[in-house]
């Protein structure tokens, strides 16, 4: 079991300039069921607790959390282009060139895909369950991140914990709207699964993301509800929300 706050991906290890995590359920000061470091402000824990839950992820980025440029996240694949920090309404991707903002998406079984062009000074997140990936919310975002200035071989894209294949069971409805690659199927389940993971990995190297530049993490939110929040994993019951998120730094 993990008990640090804040993932980071090798990723951006070597790029200065650029700061990037994923948060985990530990290290804040909510009480369950959000415990503790709940960051979803609409999932009905205590605003105070959220608000110093927030402090602390920023705080484990050296960001303000006054820098926070945060979306009203609707599943969909419109992807926003934020010059300065605040709330973005109805969207699901965002992208910034501008020094010291802090784009962050929030998760409890979907994933958070963080991107950056660290030559052109371009980076971008979003927010991508299985309705996102659909949409191609992540291929939106690359494409947002080029008009921006990025070219798409630089990018480098990390995509954060999620549910997993294995947990992930769905209704033959939605396993039908993923191509077939990304659909798994055994004997002893009872209906088809999605590989979501498998699927943004592939939408990523579609638009051109190169394969060493594409981290997926393998860890698995709803198979490891002792460090992730889960939507799957707490049966429909409230639950908390992790983050995922990165800036440019400003110097």
């Amino acid at each position: 079991m993990s008990r640090s706050p804040l993932l980071r991906s090798r990723l951006f290890s070597s790029f200065h300039h650029v700061v990037a995590g994923f948060s985990t359920r530990h290290g804040g000061v909510s009480a369950p069921p959000y415990d503790t470091l709940n960051l979803g402000v609409h999932v009905g824990d205590d605003p105070t607790s959220v608000e110093e839950n927030r402090r602390r992820f920023c705080a484990a980025l050296d960001t303000d959390p006054a820098w926070l440029a945060t979306a009203r996240q609707v599943h969909g694949s419109t992807v926003r282009v934020v010059e300065g920090p605040r709330h973005v309404p109805f969207c699901d991707g965002m992208v910034t060139d501008t020094p010291g903002v802090l784009l962050a998406v929030t998760a409890a079984d979907c994933a958070a895909v963080l991107l950056a062009d660290p030559e052109a000074g371009v980076v971008g997140a979003c927010h991508s369950g299985w309705r996102g990936t659909v949409r191609d919310i992540a291929v939106h975002t690359v494409n947002a991140m080029v008009d921006q200035g990025a070219d798409a071989s630089r990018i480098h894209a990390y995509v954060s914990p999620c549910i997993s294949a294995s947990a992930f069971e769905v209704g033959p409805e939605v396993a039908a709207q993923f191509d077939d690659a990304h659909v798994r199927t055994r004997e002893e389940w009872r209906r088809p699964h999605v590989d979501l993971k498998a699927a943004l990995a592939d939408q990523l190297r579609s638009c051109g993301v190169a394969d060493a530049h594409l981290d997926v993490s393998p860890r698995c939110t709803a198979e490891e509800p002792e460090d992730f929040f889960s939507y799957r994993a707490s049966g429909g019951g409230p639950t908390g929300m992790m983050c995922g998120a990165i800036r440019l730094r400003t110097q």
